[in-house]
């Protein structure tokens, strides 16, 4: 990808931030209705654009390469992990932060900045590759992650807040997840589509990237910029997202002889922002929810500056 694609790309997704944060300030949007954009994102569009995008690219055989090649972001998670524990030692991250310390360190806003990201740069045709980052990332946010949160609290009563065994199992099998594994279904067994379900199917999908920009938009205008704060342990974890975790997968591919669009797909998710659901999570534990969303918030706006230099980066890759 030249410079010029690039900053193209880019130029697009900040208009499209852009307008959900100038249309939010404006007071267009009624209360609620960034959580109904989310439910129509993950819920609805996402699965379907999931479904039509691997009938589209996939082949079996493609299929069945691409499976080995979950190995490389799982190695890197567990790498980033280890790294994260250390670095929260080091900077002495008090009780109540730690465990949002460490999973916002290694996990990524996969949806609602990687997704329209990946698309915007490399197009549809690299939606199988980030399927490999996200069922990574998903994996280890809600099994992991998760519990590091859930067993740090404040006043540092652990284990009082606890996940049921439903709720992780909803969360380890999202409507996207599960979107992707009936379309294996229709793949593998050659199960035919009607034409008027495929192509309504894609209009749908196709709502994916302008609303997830349109969400981050909106998220950035109720964050509050004012309010955004730079300490040793928001530090700490925007270095592990921008820095850390996409260098550790850089030096783990770089040696393999892999696609470089897979290359380049899994290092860009792999710099994406914090997770949009960390604040919930440190909620529901008792933990420091402030802590929490000041690194969504900051997070979410620093990847803006951070895409033009990781793409130019990427043509190394």
């Amino acid at each position: 990808m030249n410079i010029w694609t690039s900053i193209s790309s880019v130029i697009i997704i900040l208009l499209l931030i852009s307008l959900g944060f100038v249309l939010n300030e404006k007071g267009w949007f009624v209360e609620g209705f960034k959580g109904s954009i989310s439910n129509l994102i993950t819920k609805i569009a996402l699965p379907c654009s999931i479904f039509v995008s691997v009938l589209k690219f996939f082949t079996k055989e493609k299929l069945i390469d691409l499976s080995g090649s979950l190995i490389w972001p799982l190695c890197g998670v567990i790498i980033s992990y280890i790294i994260a524990f250390l670095f929260s030692k080091m900077l002495r991250t008090r009780q109540g932060r730690i465990g949002t310390f460490r999973a916002s360190f290694v996990n990524a806003n996969a949806i609602f900045i990687g997704l329209p990201l990946n698309i915007a740069l490399f197009g549809e045709k690299s939606l199988p590759y980030f399927l490999v980052y996200y069922i990574i990332n998903t994996v280890s946010l809600w099994s992991l992650g998760a519990f590091l949160i859930a067993k740090d609290s404040i006043g540092g009563d652990h284990g009082t807040q606890k996940i049921a065994f439903k709720q992780l199992l909803s969360k380890l099998l999202p409507p996207p997840l599960l979107g992707f594994i009936i379309s294996i279904v229709f793949l593998w067994f050659e199960i035919p589509v009607p034409e008027f379900a495929s192509s309504a199917l894609t209009y749908v999908g196709n709502l994916v990237t302008p609303l997830s920009l349109i969400f981050i938009g909106i998220v950035l205008n109720e964050s509050g910029l004012k309010s955004i704060r730079f300490d040793k342990d928001t530090i700490g974890v925007l270095l592990g997202r921008f820095v850390i975790s996409p260098l550790v997968l850089f030096l783990l591919l770089l040696p393999i002889p892999l696609s470089s669009l897979l290359k380049q797909t899994l290092i860009v998710q792999s710099a994406t922002a914090t997770p949009t659901v960390t604040p919930m999570l440190a909620a529901e534990a008792g933990g420091d929810v402030d802590f929490a969303t000041n690194t969504v918030a900051t997070s979410t706006i620093l990847f803006m500056f951070v895409v033009p230099i990781l793409m130019q980066l990427l043509q190394f890759v």
